[in-house]
């Protein structure tokens, strides 16, 4: 059973109380980073607000890293996060299609921290978190050229692969086991190697532009837009870019004002209509987060899914 339909006024959870913040994730450091960059990242991570949520932060796992963590370990059991263990076999026992979340929301809005907060406190043996990062086109070399300048504009729709997307979040629903791209941010590319996702009862799909396809949004069980402040979103995103992404900051400033604002107001705020709920201020909402999984938890039991614990 899917959830209830979208409407224009989709209904936003309460704020955190003020001392509450989306916790920011621990950046990776990147040896090629000057001391310089390096600073300025420290320096930029002084500006976020605090950390308000219950749980242990969790580095995040993006489609950047070499391999990602196959599993999540909670005080109750162990969640596979890469979807089922690959000794079952397409079918396992997974009788029903997976419910599929759909995580929306501005570039560094904390999207990735709530799916993995949700996957923690859902606590179901078998999730997936497959995020739009990895499915950006593969660039032409004049395009290559472009991103180097950071003249390409990556917060368009067309950067997309919509039809990689759909075809693949439709494997995955129906239990399959599926190949997914593993993209370069440093290089703007798509790696060699792909990494393997295993069906799972639950799909939890996060990007800025989660909402922008009538195809994928037929998909998606639950649809919930992470809305940000704007200043909280350009310091993360300057933070990240310095120290994961060896980027300078006078160049995530110029992509940003020429790219990621106007495609912001253009394309991914007004997607918010289309929610089934708004989260203010990301994962650091605790309140919003716990009424999102009761909420799963009920369409899980009315969908009747059984999981082999």
């Amino acid at each position: 059973m899917a959830a209830p339909p979208a409407s224009a006024d989709a209904p936003r959870l309460p704020p955190p109380p003020a001392a509450a913040g989306d916790g920011p994730d621990r950046p990776a450091e990147r040896s090629e980073a000057s001391c310089e960059d390096r600073s300025n990242a420290e320096s930029l991570d002084r500006l976020l607000p605090a950390v308000g949520t219950r749980r242990s932060p969790r580095k995040r796992t993006t489609s950047q890293c070499k391999s990602e963590p196959p599993l999540l370990r909670t005080s109750k059991r162990t969640i596979y996060t890469a979807g089922r263990p690959p000794w079952y076999n397409e079918h396992g026992t997974q009788s029903k299609e997976a419910f599929a979340i759909g995580l929306g929301g501005g570039s560094a809005s904390g999207k990735t921290t709530v799916a993995r907060m949700i996957i923690e406190a859902l606590d179901v043996p078998w999730v997936v978190l497959l995020s739009m990062d990895s499915f950006y086109k593969v660039l032409t070399t004049q395009q290559q050229e472009q991103a180097a300048r950071n003249n390409f504009n990556f917060d368009h729709p067309d950067a997309f692969d919509f039809d990689l997307i759909v075809s693949t979040l439709k494997k995955l629903k129906q239990g399959k086991s599926v190949k997914v791209p593993v993209y370069d941010f440093t290089t703007h590319s798509r790696k060699k190697d792909w990494k393997t996702l295993y069906g799972a009862n639950v799909i939890i799909f996060e990007g800025i532009m989660a909402f922008a396809d009538k195809t994928l949004l037929e998909l998606l069980d639950m649809k919930i837009f992470v809305d940000t402040d704007s200043d909280i979103r350009l310091v993360r995103r300057l933070r990240r870019d310095i120290s994961e992404r060896g980027r300078d900051i006078e160049g995530v400033i110029k992509q940003y004002n020429k790219f990621v604002k106007p495609a912001f107001d253009q394309y991914i705020q007004p997607t918010m209509r289309v929610a089934d709920i708004v989260v203010p201020w990301g994962s650091g909402n605790t309140v919003a987060i716990d009424l999102i999984v009761q909420h799963m938890h009920s369409q899980l039991e009315e969908r009747k899914l059984r999981w082999d614990m």
